[in-house]
Parts: structure tokens; C-alpha cells; sequence
């Protein structure tokens, strides 16, 4: 399998450690990269987040490849966002004032309400809301891990895939097309953590 098949994207701040050992257990290679092309030209893309959303966002301009990111979406290529990189697909955050965003999903991240232990983190239940072949072989309502202090809301609830209760209750997961994104860390998930990678690789890989 080429080296080139699946990019991780670096923009100075991803969970990339866990995010390569999770894909290395399941028998992939993948290239972190920061390169456009490389980027550009990945079957499949993965999108790590920890730090703040504006941070990010910073990064991804300034290295060039937040176009290369709404082109693969808007070309409905396999694209996977973490965390972090699930938020920046809003049209903005009001994380630290307000920061424009990708702008690939309308609506807005916000802030977790007040009365309940921020950040969000450890071990929560993920209620599926839509039946699709990413969640093959993962129970509804298993358990994966957050780390998270704000929360995305879609204008548009249909690209609600899986939604988590912390206060309120959360969109948790967005499947649109091809593009994947989870609020929760599939890396850090266990079992099924791995088994969502591995439905997501497998489909990118066989073109499906």
C-alpha cells in the first residue's frame, strides 16, 4: 500500500502520535504531512484536533491548506475531522471572541452551558441518529472519549450522525457524503474508537 494513501494532516497541533498508532494497529500507513499536494492528493485524509479552533485555524490558512480542505469536501473525497477538527468545519466559533471558520457545515460552535464540569471529559455514550455503514460492528450508544470545552450546533440537523448528552444534548458525530467528523477521539476510544477508523479506511480504500 503506498505511503501516499492516507495523509494526516499537521498543522503544528493534532493528536498525531495516537491517531498513527491507531491507524498502525490496524495494518495502515499513513503520511503526516502539511503539504497541500500530498494532501490534495490522499485517498483518504485525517484531520486531527486538540487546542483551541481559532489556533487552528490560524495554522491551516497560513500553511495553505484550508482550501485544499473545503476542495476535498466540496469533491465529496474520504475526510475524517477530530475533535477540533470536527469545529473548524463550522462557520464559526465563539471560542476566545468570535473566529470565522471553514464554513463547509453552516452553524455555529458554542460554548458549553454553565452548571456542568467543564471541560467535557472521559468516557460518554454516542446515540446513533442515523443508520450508516461507518457504524458496522459499533453497539449504539457505546462509549467514547471527550476532551472538549465547546460544542458544534449544525443549522442543518441532517448531517446529525450521533449525538452525546452532557447538560444538553450534543452533535457528537456528523457524517455528510464521504466527510466524517467526531467531537469524541476515536484514538483514545478503544475497540470501537478503532473499529470506526477501520470502517472509514476500508471504505476510502476500496472507493467506496
Amino acid at each position: 500500500m503506498s505511503n501516499q494513501a492516507i495523509a494526516v494532516i499537521d498543522y503544528g497541533a493534532g493528536n498525531l502520535r495516537s491517531v498513527l498508532n491507531a491507524i498502525a494497529k490496524l495494518g495502515y500507513r499513513a503520511t503526516v504531512t502539511n503539504n497541500p499536494n500530498d494532501i490534495f492528493n490522499a485517498v483518504a485524509v485525517i484531520l486531527p484536533g486538540v487546542g483551541a479552533a481559532g489556533d487552528t485555524m490560524y495554522s491551516l490558512e497560513r500553511l495553505g491548506i484550508s482550501n485544499v480542505i473545503r476542495q476535498l469536501i466540496d469533491e465529496k473525497r474520504p475526510f475524517f475531522a477530530v475533535c477540533v477538527g470536527l469545529q473548524v468545519l463550522f462557520s464559526g466559533t465563539e471560542e476566545s471572541g468570535w473566529h470565522k471558520c471553514l464554513d463547509v457545515i453552516p452553524g455555529t460552535v458554542k460554548r458549553l452551558p454553565l452548571g456542568i464540569k467543564i471541560p467535557h471529559m472521559g468516557w460518554n455514550q454516542v446515540k446513533q441518529t442515523i443508520a450508516h455503514p461507518l457504524f458496522d460492528g459499533i453497539p449504539d450508544e457505546s462509549n467514547f472519549y471527550f476532551i472538549h470545552s465547546y460544542y458544534a450546533e449544525p443549522q442543518d440537523m441532517s448531517v446529525v450522525a450521533g449525538t452525546t448528552d452532557y447538560g444538553i444534548t450534543i452533535c457528537s458525530m456528523v457524517i455528510k457524503d464521504n466527510l466524517v467528523a467526531t467531537q469524541f477521539h476515536p484514538e483514545k476510544s478503544g475497540e470501537y474508537g478503532l473499529k470506526l477508523y477501520s470502517n472509514f479506511l476500508e471504505r476510502a480504500l476500496s472507493g467506496k
